[in-house]
């Protein structure tokens, strides 16, 4: 499949990977959808407060403070929580690997760089994109993606996926 461009990316498939119903969009419309596809995130308030933490944290190092990124970056952790071979939490998925020097799931996570917490204005934003996702809202652009990289990598597991869009400067895949 072409790669495709996020401003008229559409969902490869009807639902997100969570059961949560994508719909289709036209250029420029709909790109975040209510679907009814929140996480569970299982105990007390404490619980959903960590998992947001968790997915602002990954979409602002990932992203930066590119909204339309760090909103991709979010449904790409949240289809994982729902994936096959990849941690049930959110945080889990977030920090999978990183205890590891190489072999973590997102960078930030073991290349030492989340011990300098940056002092960005994308903090708030973040964190906003992070409510709404666990609250069911999905970012169709990237669909059922599980996977990303930047535009300037090319991993080794690129080929055996399928390239369901690009947002900025990252490539999204989703499993075949």
């Amino acid at each position: 499949m072409a790669c495709r461009d996020a401003r008229s990316a559409t969902p490869a498939a009807p639902d997100d990977g969570r059961g949560a119903r994508v719909q289709r969009t036209g250029a420029g419309r709909d790109r975040e959808t209510p679907g009814g596809g929140a996480v569970p995130v299982q105990g007390r308030p404490a619980a959903r407060e960590q998992a947001t933490e968790c997915l602002a944290t990954v979409a602002l190092y990932e992203a930066g403070e590119d909204r339309d990124g760090q909103r991709a970056v979010i449904q790409v952790v949240l289809n994982r929580v729902g994936a096959a071979g990849f941690p049930k939490t959110v945080c889990g998925v977030v920090y999978q690997g990183a205890t590891r020097k190489t072999g973590c799931q997102f960078s930030f996570s073991c290349d030492g760089s989340v011990t300098r917490r940056p002092e960005h204005e994308g903090w708030e934003q973040a964190r906003r994109a992070a409510r709404r996702a666990l609250a069911g809202y999905v970012y169709v652009p990237v669909g059922r993606a599980t996977h990303y990289h930047t535009d300037w990598m090319v991993p080794y597991w690129r080929a055996s996926l399928v390239k369901v869009a690009t947002v900025d400067s990252h490539i999204f895949y989703q499993r075949r």
